[in-house]
Formats: structure tokens, sequence, C-alpha cells
């Protein structure tokens, strides 16, 4: 079962919708998400108090002609520390330590409500003392010597008496019934309140051992507790609250590569005063701004440092050494300037792998010329948010492996690629690039090659520009294809005097065949890719690697 938690914050206007298979780590994030936003706007309301007092200091001429130039230096100085922190996005991390505190994630708050109270029980009425001198008769001398008078009063004494004890006796029996009333409504409520406490504590309790749980099978490198963590990790980086600061996750175990699809600022979402005067013979504020030039360029490195602090922190965070590699796409939503309808595009993709990465500087580093060094691919002008194609995508039909889709032609209804006869597999894969080549006037043919066991086919394109030679090679495999087959790839490509080589396979590959291909005229295309391309040109299938390697263990063609 997923569980879903959608966190609001209207102060910050910030939304985020959590997902997992646990519903105490979604809860977790859930709390942790809030508190970081929480903290974020209270230091926004607090610094918009300090702006307002400032400028509530008008007590006379002088003094508000002085607040109002304060309060032009205060908003210079913020536009200025805004600025800063932009340019600072990579330095700032490297300054705090990125991996998760487990224990943080558990639940340690008292129970809210407090014990009820005993209630104020009604005090019982004194009872009538027989001696009391309203009791006793008061007898004059004639009294004395008569004694029916005597007689009368004394008997007037007794009947008072004894009317008072029956009144006292009615109101002990009323306030007895009362505080009984008082004393049930107090069991009740207290029986009530140490019910919801213990469930509370035991609630806790469970949440708590669940994150124990979760902690265990982190460590144990199980793929959902893993991504997971790492979109804990992502979570708790502190960026500017204009910043959209939403991403998606895919990790896959078998090549322990972790994609991430990250959601970037629009150059609208970055700070543009520089610095506010105050002029006193108009009683304004003047600001002005930074040219379009720097803002493009301020834009620029902010988008590469954002790719590198995401890897940074993840490979920082990962304590149990579960990521080999990081694939990083940056998304931005923005406004189509040509139709005026929304879009979305990736306008930069890279994928880093951990040995390379961990040896660089970051400190020191210029953030475009790494990201370029690291074989990551973009326009040089990012601020145009040109799109480029992701050098690993994030499934979302299919999860990558298995799709409850139809096979075109001979194959029947939920029939297994990965389990298929190696040369039909072969044929399928000739067949499907002879429809997406001929989109553009290609054609795909069989070569002598792909009989003997090399490149499965050549397709040809006819277009003058970005067309030529295509060699295609096919691995219906279980498991990840390795650097080998790749490097065999690029062979052929420069034997052949190919312009580009593709290796398809029905699984993946390592995260070193990823790195080889880096910079070649080379495309690997995964199982997910494999389905995608089929449901392109109308054919369905299903990819189940597990059920292969039951029918027949590792199949290769």
């Amino acid at each position: 079962m997923r569980w879903q938690a959608t966190v609001t914050h209207r102060g910050l206007g910030k939304q985020r919708i959590i997902t997992g298979n646990d519903r105490a780590i979604v809860d977790a994030k859930a709390r942790a998400q809030e508190f970081t936003w929480e903290c974020q706007y209270q230091e926004k309301l607090a610094r918009e108090r300090e702006r307002t007092a400032a400028a509530e200091q008008r007590l006379s001429t002088v003094a508000r002609l002085r607040a109002r130039q304060a309060e032009a230096e205060t908003r210079s100085l913020e536009a200025k520390v805004a600025i800063e922190e932009v340019r600072r996005t990579l330095e700032a991390t490297l300054e705090v330590d990125d991996a998760i505190d487990w224990e943080c994630l558990k639940s340690a708050e008292p129970f809210p409500k407090l014990q009820p109270e005993a209630p104020q029980y009604l005090a019982f009425p004194e009872e009538p003392n027989p001696e009391a001198p309203s009791y006793q008769p008061m007898l004059t001398f004639a009294d004395k010597l008569i004694k029916s008078k005597k007689q009368a009063k004394v008997e007037g004494c007794l009947r008072l008496y004894e009317s008072d004890c029956s009144t006292w006796q009615a109101a002990v029996e009323a306030t007895q019934a009362k505080n009984e009333e008082l004393h049930a409504g107090y069991l009740a409520q207290f029986e009530r309140w140490t019910r919801e406490r213990e469930e509370f504590e035991a609630r806790q309790q469970r949440d708590n051992e669940a994150v124990d749980k979760r902690r265990a099978e982190y460590e144990a490198l199980e793929p959902e507790a893993i991504k997971d963590y790492c979109d804990l990790v992502l979570s708790r980086s502190d960026y500017p609250d204009s910043f959209p600061q939403d991403f998606e996750i895919e990790f896959n175990p078998e090549t322990k590569i972790l994609v991430v699809d990250y959601a970037l600022p629009v150059p609208g979402n970055l700070p543009r005063v520089k610095e506010v005067k105050y002029v006193k013979s108009r009683d304004e504020f003047v600001e002005s701004f930074v040219s379009e030039r720097e803002s493009n360029s301020l834009y620029d490195d902010l988008v590469y440092q954002i790719c590198l602090r995401t890897v940074h922190e993840l490979f920082e965070a990962d304590r149990v050494n579960a990521l080999v590699a990081v694939v990083f796409n940056g998304w931005v939503e923005s406004i189509d300037e040509a139709t005026g309808k929304p879009a979305r595009a990736c306008i930069l993709s890279v994928h880093a792998n951990r040995a390379d990465f961990e040896r660089r500087d970051l400190a020191h580093v210029d953030a475009k010329a790494c990201f370029k060094d690291l074989k990551g691919v973009g326009s040089s002008k990012l601020h145009r948010l040109a799109p480029v194609a992701p050098v690993l995508s994030i499934s979302r039909e299919d999860k990558r492996f298995v799709a409850s889709q139809e096979v075109a032609g001979q194959l029947y209804e939920g029939f297994n690629l990965a389990a298929m006869d190696w040369q039909d597999f072969e044929h399928l894969i000739r067949e499907i690039f002879a429809k997406e080549f001929s989109l553009a006037g290609g054609e795909v043919k069989v070569t002598q090659a792909s009989r003997d066991g090399g490149v499965d086919a050549v397709a040809f394109d006819p277009d003058p520009i970005r067309g030529g030679k295509t060699v295609i090679q096919a691995k219906r495999y279980t498991n990840a294809v390795g650097v080998s087959f790749v490097r065999d790839l690029y062979g052929t490509v420069m034997a052949e005097g190919a312009s580009k080589g593709i290796l398809v396979t029905t699984s993946d590959y390592g995260p070193d065949a990823y790195e080889f291909a880096k910079g070649k005229p080379l495309v690997l295309l995964n199982g997910a890719n494999l389905l995608h391309l089929l449901a392109k040109h109308g054919n369905k299938a299903r990819i189940d690697l597990k059920e292969a390697k039951m029918l027949g263990g590792e199949l290769a063609s």
C-alpha cells in the first residue's frame, strides 16, 4: 500500500506531496518538511517585523528622515544578502553535514493534553449541635414557676432542633449526590484522558519503531528505504522561499544509480533588486536592479550550482554506500513565449559517478566548468530554457521493467520480451527501428554482421544534416549490461564509419557503461526506453526480468 501526505504552508505558499509505502516514514518526512518551512516562515516574519518597527519610529521630522534612510539601507542590505545567497548556493551546503540523524525523525513529544484536575467537591454542612444556644430554652422566672410554659419552650427548642436536623440531613444527601456526580464526571474524564494518552504513546512508539525498522532496511540496502532516505535528504536542503524545491527520484538496485528529476527555479524567481535609495526631495524609495546580462549569468551559475549541490548532498548523506552514481535532470516549468502556454523542459542533465565526483574540491570549483567536466549536457545559455534530452529518464508509466501491455505481431498478449527467443527479439528490434527511421524517410537493413553475432542492423537516415549511418545492436539480458559491450559497439561505430551507435537491452546498464558512453556518439536504451519506443509505434509489451530468470537464468542475444 502506498501512503500519501500533502504538506502545505500558506504563509510561504508552498505545497508538496510526499509518498511512500510506510505510513510512519511518510509522516516523519512530512513533519520534517513542515518544521523546515515553518522555520523559514518565522525568519521571514521576523525580517518584516524589523522593517515595520523601523518604519514606525517617526517621532519627528529628523527622526522620520533617519528612519527612512535606515529603511533604505536595510532593504539594500537585504537585497545584497539575497543575491549573495544565490551565489553561495553550492558553498552553503558544504558547511553542513547532509546525513540524516534517524533519531531526529522520531517523535519525543509529550502527550499534549493536561491531566484532568480533581473537581472542587462541595463541603458538607455542619451537623446541628443540640448543645448550641439556639436550641436551649430561654426561661424566665415565670416560666420556672409555671410548668406548662417551661414545657412549651423546651418542646419548641426541640422541634427547632429536629427541623434543622431534617434540613441538615437533606443537605448532606444533596451534597453527597452532587459530589458523587462530580467524581463520576472526573473519573470519566480521567479514563478518557488515560485512554487517549495510552493510544498516543502507543502510536508514537509504533511510529518510532517504524523509523528504526526503516533505518535497518536502509542499512540493509533495501531499495525502497534507500529511495525514502534520499527523498528526505533533498527535502531538508534549505533554499530561498521562491524556489520550487520539488523533485522525483527513482533508484535502480541493480545498477545502484539514483535518478533525480529536480524542479528548478525560473529566471523570474531570482532576486532582481540590487540597491534601494531614499530620495528626500520626493519622499520615496528608488530601487535599482541588476542588469539583464547579470541576471542571466546569475541564473546560469545558480542552476549549475543546484545540480552539483544535489549530487553532493546525496553522496555525502549516503553512509551505507548505496549509490554508485547519481543522474540529475533539471526541469523547468514556465510559459512558452511563442505559444503563451505552460511548458516543461529538461534544461540540463548529468550522470555523476561517485568516485569521479568525490575527488573534486567543490569549495574551489567553477560550477559550470565542473558540470562540463562531468560530461553534463545542457545549452550554453541555460536562461533561455532550451530543452535537452535527459541522460537517463525516470519511467513514469511502467516502473521500468513491467507493463501490462499487448505484444504486436506474432507475440500474444502478456508475452515477456525478456524471455522471448533471441532471434525473434533481434527481429523485433529491427522492425521497431524500421518504423522509427521511416518517419524521416530512412530505412533499416539487416547486415552480415548481425547474423555473425555482431551488429544486428544498420539504419540509414537520408537527412543531409543529422542523417548518416547508425549501427544497432540488441541485448536480450536479464542482468545489467556491462561496459565491455558498450566498448565493442563503439569500436564497431568507428570501424563502420557510422555517425551513431544504438545499444538496446531488456534490462539496464551498469554505471561503468553509462560513464564510458559519455561524450561519445552512443545511445543506451534500457527496458523502459524499449517499451516506450514500442508504445510510440502502437505496439505494447511487458518486461519481467524475474520471470525470465526463473525460466532460463541469464538470457542474452
